[in-house]
């Protein structure tokens, strides 16, 4: 007699789910079908499929993850695939986790970089999730303090018995596991990232990035994973926090958006075990930027809220006027003229308030009066306030330093755009083509954007003698 196979369960968290979203069957699947899509996976789910996944069934391969990621967006909280009643797989959301310990934030993000360093080309392609932004900045700003970071020695392994003990042969510069953390490896991070910092500014994020990527693998994780008191752990991860923002910030310029995201969380967590709340704020403020500049306005704005609550209103004058200016961005890329203008004059106020003696964290030395200026062209422009885009994009290239290279090449081409909205064809165009030529010898992709966006304002004139000259200028760049 053969034996009937085994009854399949009904899949009742999944059914109860669909309900609470308001799906149809076909609608969850076509969902699934684009977020895969987002991911470089084509994938051909129907309603017949997603029957079979209420029947029991379950799905192959990373879409259970998928189907969790849907719900998340749809509902707002984060969701797994057990929640679904899914067997569990390789998660879409890897490294937009805000860890539970200082000790599981360690392994999230060295995973991260090992992954980034031996694989980046497949990481690129990870897709940036809105939904992915609200966990983290939710728990960053109610989560209670790590109360302990440091980490005592290990005892040494004995041997096999019977086998003498045979010391590993390392070079001087070798950092064997577990040993201790001075100031002066902190000192070569903090040095470190300025140099990655100064490449960034000059020349793009993808000039370099991939070497950060391979420091942090190999010389950070092994710190991380050392020996050090509590003192010396705080600025450890402070450092590490800083330097992996800045992976994060170059992988952000070269487009590599959803890796860029999860970077940005990681520094948000680490900065957390560093009890150092006013830089989680800078990270927030960051990840607002990224979100202005991929159009999701309404979340920046959250964000650049987030962070100012996170720092309090004892920040020093120069961060809350930078807090300030991101939210004036988000509201811009959202239209919104009265908001956009009340947070643009808090900014102004705040930074007005800064005295030459104020202690100002290292992070934040960047935000002066040409950076405020430039916040100002842009969130005008945004806005079609083309006259006075051009008075404040105008003082920032007098004010800036030539080394924030990529700054002045943004700033010119937000110049280029209100020139254009004020109908000065002829100095838009020139303005356009300056900005082409510095893209031209950069590796970054928002910088080839920024041009980009310029040449789809030009459309209209694409005929007029100017444009030509300009379309000349451009293609002899090669």
């Amino acid at each position: 007699m053969t034996e009937r196979p085994a009854q399949r369960t009904p899949n009742r968290q999944l059914a109860a789910l669909i309900a609470e979203a308001g799906f149809s069957n076909a609608g969850l699947a076509r969902r699934v079908d684009q977020l895969g899509l987002e991911h470089g996976l084509d994938l051909r789910y129907d309603k017949t499929s997603v029957t079979r996944w209420l029947r029991g069934q379950q799905p192959r391969g990373t879409t259970p993850a998928l189907i969790a990621e849907v719900f998340t967006r749809r509902l707002g909280r984060r969701l797994t695939a057990q929640d679904l009643g899914l067997d569990a797989c390789a998660p879409v959301y890897a490294g937009l986790e805000f860890a539970g310990t200082p000790e599981e934030a360690v392994d999230i993000v060295s995973g991260l970089w090992r992954k980034d360093s031996g694989s980046h080309a497949e990481l690129r392609k990870i897709a940036f999730t809105p939904a992915g932004l609200v966990v983290p900045s939710r728990d960053w700003l109610i989560g209670r303090p790590d109360d302990k970071v440091a980490r005592a020695e290990q005892p040494a392994r004995l041997p096999p018995q019977g086998r003498p003990a045979v010391p590993r042969q390392r070079g001087q510069g070798d950092r064997g596991p577990g040993q201790r953390v001075t100031g002066g490896d902190i000192n070569a991070l903090r040095s470190v990232g300025e140099l990655f910092r100064t490449l960034d500014d000059m020349y793009g994020g993808g000039h370099a990035r991939q070497a950060l990527v391979r420091y942090l693998e190999h010389e950070c994780e092994p710190m991380l994973r050392g020996t050090y008191g509590e003192q010396t752990g705080r600025k450890l991860f402070a450092a590490a926090a800083d330097l992996t923002r800045l992976a994060g910030w170059t992988s952000y310029d070269i487009a590599a958006h959803g890796l860029a995201q999860r970077y940005f969380v990681q520094a948000l967590r680490l900065a957390q075990a560093a009890g150092d709340r006013a830089y989680g704020s800078y990270v927030l403020v960051t990840m607002s930027r990224q979100a202005v500049y991929l159009g999701h306005g309404r979340e920046a704005v959250q964000l650049a809220r987030v962070a100012q609550q996170g720092a309090g209103t004892n920040a020093p004058p120069v961060v809350q006027a930078l807090l300030h200016a991101a939210e004036a961005r988000g509201h811009a890329v959202l239209g919104e003229v009265r908001s956009c203008t009340a947070s643009l004059v808090r900014a102004e106020r705040a930074l007005e308030a800064a005295r030459p003696g104020d202690e100002v964290p290292y992070w934040a030395r960047f935000f002066d009066e040409a950076q405020l200026a430039d916040e100002f062209g842009h969130a005008h422009r945004d806005l079609q306030q083309f006259r006075a885009a051009v008075q404040h994009a105008e003082r920032s290239l007098q004010l800036r330093a030539p080394a924030y290279a990529r700054s002045r090449l943004f700033c010119r081409v937000v110049l280029a755009s209100a020139r254009l909205g004020l109908g000065e064809l002829d100095q838009a165009c020139a303005l356009g083509a300056e900005a082409a030529s510095a893209a031209a010898d950069m590796r970054s992709v928002r910088a080839t954007e920024y041009v980009r966006d310029f040449e789809r304002r030009l459309e209209p004139y694409k005929d007029a003698a100017p444009v030509r000259g300009y379309r000349d200028k451009v293609a002899a760049l090669g």
